[in-house]
């Protein structure tokens, strides 16, 4: 994984992903409006400390709590310089689920977990179906609940969505891996 301090390259390289993967290969049906309405916030941390990185997490939450949905729908945390480890990444989840908690927020944000070496329990780290959550530095992904109920109410079988998500990536040639995960697979 690369660990580019240039702010403009991070969000180039995560608006690429989530234009033609996350979009692109529609594994998030619900991800296009906001996208295309501007609603998605994209914010870095440069923290290399859990605290600092708890912080940084508690102020974006903070804004999304003070922020009409119209304005804000989601974030997008975007963590360039830590959690290079996917254990170590998986292991923040358990301050973040904390953070959620103590702050009263349960029922009203959930975070989406992305990372360049993510992998679902009961899989092998080079397992296609991992492709669905990889993206190209550890992100959070704060979710508005309410927003998301809202957008699952009008989707037909969203329980279908994530054998869906498999069966695209585990679809895909060895080419088209590589040109939409290049931070994964090295031309």
């Amino acid at each position: 994984m690369s660990n580019p301090t240039n702010n403009e390259q991070i969000l180039n390289d995560v608006n690429q992903w989530l234009d033609k993967v996350v979009i692109g290969l529609n594994l998030c049906p619900f991800a296009s409006q906001p996208y295309k309405n501007q609603q998605i916030r994209f914010a870095i941390s440069h923290c290399n400390t859990d605290a600092c990185l708890l912080e940084d997490l508690q102020n974006e939450l903070n804004l999304l709590a003070e922020t009409k949905a119209e304005s804000i729908e989601t974030t997008l945390l975007i963590v360039p310089n830590m959690l290079e480890d996917f254990y170590d990444y998986n292991d923040f989840l358990e301050y973040v689920d904390a953070l959620i908690e103590d702050n009263e927020w349960e029922g009203v944000f959930q975070v989406a977990t992305f990372h360049p070496d993510y992998q679902f329990g009961g899989t092998e780290p080079e397992d296609d179906e991992n492709l669905t959550n990889r993206a190209p530095y550890p992100i959070l992904h704060l979710l508005r609940e309410a927003s998301l109920e809202k957008a699952i109410a009008h989707y037909p079988n969203p329980e279908s969505i994530p054998e869906q998500n498999i069966e695209t990536v585990c679809g895909l040639s060895q080419e088209q891996k590589i040109a939409l995960f290049p931070h994964i697979f090295k031309k």
